[in-house]
């Protein structure tokens, strides 16, 4: 007797050896008694052992998940000096690190919000690594709000004030939650309001979806480590991992 797998693998090569011979010359095909059959032993050979399924989507999906991978390493490479070395760009960390951890964040992203701790441990668990911050206001008008504000604190030097003291608040961001956190940053009111309205503002936001987009990035966060993107929020331990291959390479 077959064993489900051998059954259902002779199943399918009977139809696909028929479908080829039907496509060279239309002469050969089954009944549809006989297509019937085959159906019902590939119903009964997954229902004998479910596990073939699984093992075909796990096979999908590590199929899927590597090609991803591989046109990631592509579009990092072709991001270039706009990922890791533009000058405008906010970082933390060590500025002259070995290895460059880009982050595309949301300030009102929950997730991005909960990897604070995490990239926080990172930094002080390694010295070497530089930390660069791509704003990308994809959950509405007052992410759009705050993005333009901590970019504008950058001109005080105060971007990372700003942005720990948003990511630490409410999600909701209006002008007066942002006076409020301006002023806690020791940050110039007026100048910073004059500021977000600069058109150059909205133009580094405009650079950092873009950039987003070229990258397959669906969501944040995102994390650029190498040539390594890692979609979402990810524990310390993946993100040492990750610097450690990017530090070998």
């Amino acid at each position: 007797m077959r064993s489900p797998l051998a059954a259902l693998l002779w199943a399918v090569c009977l139809l696909v050896g028929t479908g080829a011979a039907r496509a060279d010359d239309g002469a050969h095909s089954f009944t549809p008694g006989q297509r019937a059959e085959i159906v019902e032993i590939l119903r009964q050979a997954l229902k004998a052992d479910p596990s073939i399924l699984r093992d075909a989507v796990t096979a999908l999906q590590d199929d899927e998940a590597s090609i991803k991978e591989a046109a990631a390493k592509v579009a990092i490479g072709k991001a270039g000096p706009a990922l890791t070395n533009s000058s405008s760009d906010p970082v933390a960390g060590n500025p002259d690190g070995d290895v460059t951890v880009v982050e595309f964040y949301d300030l009102r992203c929950p997730y991005c919000r909960r990897m604070l701790p995490v990239v926080a441990d990172l930094l002080h668990s390694d010295p070497k690594v530089r930390l660069i911050y791509k704003d990308i206001p994809i959950l509405g008008p007052d992410s759009v709000l705050g993005a333009r504000a901590v970019l504008a604190a950058q001109r005080q030097g105060g971007y990372q004030k700003l942005h720990d003291l948003i990511m630490a608040g409410p999600p909701s961001i209006t002008p007066a939650s942002l006076r409020a956190d301006a002023t806690r940053a020791g940050l110039d009111w007026d100048r910073l309001q004059h500021d977000m309205a600069d058109p150059e503002i909205e133009k580094r936001l405009s650079v950092n979806l873009e950039l987003a987009h070229m990258l397959g990035i669906e969501g944040t966060p995102a994390y650029v480590v190498g040539k390594k993107l890692m979609p979402g929020a990810v524990d310390l331990a993946e993100l040492q991992e990750a610097v450690a291959a990017a530090r070998m390479r």
